[in-house]
């Protein structure tokens, strides 16, 4: 087989690791192409006739890649993007060829009725983004888990995201009872490792350029100190006023309200985060560098778009239609003029490259720090010409910093389970945990929930 380059050792070894395994869960680190082991993988099946009929299954913005990427690995195998209207997908879903069929989510869960009939029958079932069927009871993972198949493949750079829970969802596809919640972490390590294969950028590619990290410690300006202050206070005395009946969607409203004081005052406007990014900013495009800004709220990337206007920023995010986002990519990339990118962390997650960005600046900090490694990944990848610098803001004395200590202990988990060493059952936010970020009781409720 020849290949459009030459691929790197390690990628040579995730084919070989895929290529012979029935279940298996490739699990390396964003940028290190695992859609193009996948495909290679995928490729050698179907030209040795030992598969004929697999089916892809990705999240819908990452269908154009998937389809990109096959056109550049694997262009002799024909293959088809299934769509359309109802008529048009069932049709689709019946043809024996081509032998690469690519379906998103959302299609999955609606043509549910023909996919998990007795004549649909796949040889391979990839899943890209796999942490989408994580919730065991969700409908999406109850359709994947129905389509009959030989052979089940996960692509995930983050297997465990807030919980062990995650990881038995994914194999609940894979090898249904093989794991389960309740077992000890070093067993479930060891009962995975034969599934997976995980390796990260610092384990692989030892020339790429480093990811540095500045952590931009900030106090709040004087009208956002009030603010805080008396929502703070005012919140947490009508938290308590409530007695039994507070729930944990009371307290997270109280989360978000002072989270967003942190990013900018709701009366005057002001911002200590936003003082300190402009002058950055100022720096990078001087330098004639490209910076990624990421938020969690569509609202607060509107707001900088206007202050941060003479960068004539781009946005990425919810708001932008599906069929103009690569248009974003590509003016965001090829002009000159467009400096900033502001980005949400929902939309910029997964499946874009933007390895000619130096910058990522964390504006506000997401609950989980796989979240943050996704949206970090859109740059810090194969092909980056020189050190990515990630700026991340927090304002002492505040919420975000006591969010900050909690989501330390979540990193523990994921590098638990993946070297195979003891450590905490939980990386998410449990209600006890939210409750105590205000020293509040937790109702008697019976068990306790994971959150975030």
């Amino acid at each position: 087989m020849r290949f459009p380059f030459e691929p790197f050792p390690y990628q040579f070894g995730g084919v070989a690791f895929l290529y012979p395994r029935y279940a298996a869960i490739l699990a390396d680190e964003m940028g290190l192409g695992k859609t193009m082991q996948a495909i290679t993988a995928i490729r050698m099946l179907v030209r040795s006739g030992e598969v004929s009929r697999v089916l892809i299954i990705c999240p819908k913005p990452l269908v154009t890649n998937w389809v990109k990427e096959f056109g550049m690995w694997a262009a002799e195998i024909p293959l088809a993007v299934v769509e359309g209207n109802q008529a048009k997908r069932d049709w689709q879903w019946q043809q024996p060829y081509p032998p690469v069929q690519i379906a998103n989510y959302e299609l999955l869960v609606r043509d549910r009725e023909l996919l998990e009939s007795e004549q649909m029958h796949f040889d391979l079932v990839v899943l890209d983004e796999a942490q989408r069927i994580k919730n065991f009871s969700s409908t999406t993972s109850e359709v994947a888990r129905g389509i009959s198949r030989s052979r089940n493949w996960a692509l995930t750079g983050t297997p465990i995201e807030n919980s062990l829970a995650d990881l038995v969802g994914i194999f609940e596809f894979l090898v249904p009872g093989h794991l389960h919640v309740d077992m000890p972490v070093r067993q479930m390590a060891e009962r995975a490792s034969d599934y997976i294969l995980r390796r990260t950028k610092e384990m692989v590619l030892k020339d790429l350029p480093p990811r540095l990290y500045r952590d931009a410690d900030l106090s709040l300006s004087d009208d956002q100190l009030a603010s805080y202050q008396i929502a703070e206070r005012d919140g947490v005395v009508q938290l308590a006023e409530m007695g039994q009946q507070i729930t944990i969607h009371h307290v997270f409203q109280l989360v978000l309200r002072l989270k967003q004081i942190c990013n900018f005052d709701p009366v005057s406007g002001a911002s200590a985060k936003l003082d300190r990014l402009d002058a950055d900013l100022e720096e990078v495009a001087a330098s004639g560098k490209k910076a990624i800004v990421f938020s969690q709220w569509v609202g607060t990337l509107e707001r900088l778009r206007e202050k941060l206007c003479r960068f004539e920023p781009l946005e990425y995010h919810g708001k932008v239609p599906m069929r103009k986002r690569d248009g974003v990519i590509e003016r965001f990339k090829e002009d000159p003029r467009h400096r900033v990118m502001l980005m949400s962390y929902g939309a910029g997650s997964v499946g874009l490259n933007l390895q000619f960005c130096e910058y990522v600046f964390l504006f506000d900090r997401w609950w989980n720090p796989a979240v943050e490694d996704q949206a970090i990944n859109r740059a810090h990848r194969i092909g980056v010409a020189g050190p990515v610098t990630v700026t991340r803001m927090l304002c002492l004395e505040t919420i975000e910093e006591r969010i900050q200590q909690v989501l330390a202990e979540k990193r523990q988990l994921f590098d638990a389970i993946l070297s195979r060493t003891s450590g905490p059952e939980s990386m998410g936010f449990s209600q006890q945990e939210i409750f105590g970020l205000f020293d509040l009781k937790m109702p008697r409720t019976g068990k306790e929930e994971q959150c975030f």
